[in-house]
């Protein structure tokens, strides 16, 4: 065997570095590609809260109560008709509204809105009135809010 043919045989550095290179890359990708893989099989969503919600029985709630319920985003008021359960999402761009106790209104910190206690809009850029969910009274006694149905303004649920 020549001398030529035994550095043919033989790797020299450069060739061994640039083929561990690529064979690194190479395994690199396929690695990142399964991980991602496995990665993508778990929902990165979390799921939406419950549109229902119990909010405790009529006694919890005497003629004048305003109670406000911020996890649900919602207000259940009372008065000597009944009671009403009204979204504390404002209808222009979705701000939470708050209620005012002092002039009895609900107030939008964002934009400046106002509304009624009924949810009636007094002051722009609110389109329209607050919305209002149904109140059903549950076998036990409970009453139930359910924010996926909605009921025209100024229906209240006597109790």
């Amino acid at each position: 065997m020549t001398e030529q043919e035994s550095k043919d045989q033989k790797c020299d550095r450069r060739t061994f570095m640039t083929g561990g290179g690529w064979l690194t890359a190479l395994l690199g990708a396929v690695g990142m590609a399964g991980l991602g893989s496995v990665a993508g099989l778990k929902p990165r969503v979390l799921p939406d809260p419950s549109a229902q919600f119990k909010i405790g029985p009529p006694q919890d709630f005497p003629v004048g109560t305003v109670k406000v319920f911020e996890e649900e985003k919602v207000t259940i008021c009372r008065d000597s008709e009944g009671m009403y359960a009204i979204s504390l999402v404002c209808t222009h761009l979705g701000c939470i509204v708050t209620y005012n106790d002092s002039e009895q209104r609900f107030d939008c910190p964002c934009h400046g809105s106002k509304f009624t206690m009924l949810g009636k809009v007094t002051k722009a850029p609110a389109p329209r009135s607050l919305d209002w969910f149904k109140i059903s009274t549950l076998p036990s006694g409970q009453l139930m809010v359910d924010r996926s149905i909605t009921i025209p303004l100024g229906t209240k649920v006597a109790v």
